[in-house]
């Protein structure tokens, strides 16, 4: 039993000596005593607590501390670390960064058959690299309406050269994303990666928009998705009132459904793609845009495989006329969903202008009934302010607008209740008549909507795939890439005469209107064009 017992005064002794340097208690004139009684044997250990070495990892920590392990509960300091400002001893401080960078510039070469590759060099250990191509469902003709939906969602399939299940193994090889979107004057075709393996990410986004196939039964297949797609178009009203918004509003190539139809859908098949692609992916309206690479290195790979592409005469934009018109569709819903719009001539092509909608349409702002709040929700925006805060029966509200290469459309989107949809269809209208009058837009209201447009600019400008989507577009658009200080000069001279004048110039158009769910108490269209023409 003995050896058993000296273990325990043992063990007793460590635990001991282990709490009094981590408590750091004071040990000036601290004793243990250990005794330990068996029958016949005492045994008795005495300890003093002054004569323990304490050890510390440096010596500015082994300053005795004044607060110990409690200290946050009586509010002491210790002082048995280093200050967070205080270097530690024989670290090396990295060297500071320049207070500022020259920003990147784009460089563009213009293939002799008219191909601009155009790039950005980024610090950074991926790439972008886009493909895009001047192609959207303006171009569509009648027998191939619903070909840019479908193309779209046959990106990245079987090609001349590669089977789907190929290309997809070697993204997934190189750890890349690929995305393809359609718009109704542009498609883009975008791969990210690292920048190791541009050159792969290169031939392969080239060959997938370049060389397809369209085997039949992959676009049987995608045919049967679309078709998918459309009928779940119900469940987002804001969509469909976008679309009816451009059939009701335009005459000509802005009419043509970017939503393929069902009765398009049952035309579509992989001739008719073909014949399209062929039409119009031609040289001059391609451009391979990337950030985060090197001109050269873009160059050198992307022009062998561009160079021969045929060098067709770029074909006049089709014409689009703006004409007002009014849409309803009944749908089985106890809310209303509408919209009103209106026209703005120049679109892109006056930069100014389309600088002016975007921040009225900050200005505007809104949003749903609920949001959790908090900085850049827009809870100050005009339509928060005095419509959402004001009438629990409006469920959202939102100012939109689509701005193209020559031409623009603006408006507000409501849903509310059936009941309530013609109390809600004048609140809006109210709401685009003040911006439209002077006095009605104070300096504050219209400086806070600038610097959220601002942010909003630069915001989207940290991502390296909106870099390369906004170089490519720009030159399709421009024929060059604006500095981003172009866009922010524009936006800081808006005044509150701007507005007024934007405001006023787009409700001299002809009123657009579309209407969705319970239509039945949503005013006639003659009714609600008389709020802003009467004036």
């Amino acid at each position: 039993m003995i050896p058993s017992q000296l273990s325990k005064c043992a063990l007793l002794f460590i635990s001991c000596t282990f709490v009094i340097n981590f408590l750091n208690i004071p040990v000036s004139a601290l004793n243990i005593s250990v005794e330990i009684e068996t029958p016949g044997i005492n045994v008795s250990m005495v300890h003093s607590c002054s004569r323990l070495p304490v050890r510390f990892a440096s010596s500015v920590a082994s300053k005795q501390s004044s607060s110990g392990l409690f200290g946050w509960l009586t509010g002491e300091r210790s002082n048995s670390a280093p200050p967070l400002d205080f270097p530690l001893p024989g670290a090396t401080l990295p060297p500071s960064l320049p207070d500022y960078i020259e920003p990147a510039k784009t460089i563009i070469t213009t293939l002799p058959n008219g191909v601009k590759i155009a790039s950005e060099t980024l610090v950074t250990p991926t790439a972008s690299i886009g493909l895009y191509v001047d192609c959207g469902s303006i171009y569509e003709t009648p027998l191939s309406f619903g070909s840019t939906h479908l193309l779209e969602r046959m990106a990245f399939k079987s090609t001349r050269n590669r089977s789907h299940f190929r290309i997809v193994r070697e993204i997934e090889a190189i750890g890349g994303n690929v995305q393809a979107s359609a718009s109704r004057e542009q498609m883009g075709y975008t791969f990210d990666a690292l920048k190791t393996y541009i050159p792969e990410m290169v031939e392969l986004l080239v060959d997938c928009v370049r060389n397809p196939v369209f085997l039949d039964w992959e676009v049987n297949e995608q045919l049967l998705k679309v078709k998918a797609e459309i009928g779940e178009v119900s469940k987002n009203p804001q969509d469909l009132l976008l679309e009816a918004i451009h059939s009701a509003g335009f005459s000509g190539a802005l009419a043509n459904p970017l939503l393929a139809s069902e009765s398009a859908v049952n035309n579509l098949n992989g001739t008719i793609l073909e014949e399209f692609v062929a039409e119009n992916y031609t040289a001059p309206r391609i451009v391979l845009a990337a950030s985060g690479v090197e001109h050269g290195e873009l160059l050198s790979v992307a022009e062998p495989l561009l160079s021969d592409l045929p060098s067709v005469p770029r074909p006049e934009e089709p014409k689009s006329v703006y004409t007002g018109g009014d849409y309803r569709c009944q749908s089985e819903s106890g809310r209303t969903h509408f919209a009103l719009a209106f026209e703005l001539p120049g679109g892109w092509h006056k930069l100014k202008d389309s600088m002016v909608l975007t921040v009225l349409q900050m200005l505007l702002g809104g949003g749903g009934s609920f949001s959790a709040g908090g900085p850049g929700k827009g809870m100050y925006s005009r339509l928060y302010l005095n419509v959402l805060n004001e009438y629990p029966q409006v469920h959202s509200i939102s100012a939109f607008n689509n701005i193209y290469n020559n031409t623009g459309i603006f408006g507000i989107q409501v849903t509310t209740g059936s009941d309530f949809v013609s109390k809600a269809i004048d609140i809006a209208a109210n709401e685009i008549l003040a911006v439209a009058t002077s006095g009605q837009v104070d300096q504050v209201q219209l400086d806070r909507a600038k610097q959220a447009t601002k942010s909003a600019i630069l915001m989207n400008l940290e991502s390296r795939m909106v870099v390369s989507e906004d170089i490519g577009r720009q030159v399709l658009t421009y024929g060059e890439r604006k500095p981003v200080e172009d866009f922010l000069k524009a936006v800081e001279e808006v005044t509150l005469k701007d507005i007024t004048s934007i405001s006023q110039k787009l409700i001299s158009s002809p009123l657009t209107m579309a209407s969705y769910g319970d239509v039945l108490y949503v005013p006639s269209y003659e009714s609600v064009s008389s709020k802003f023409h009467s004036k």
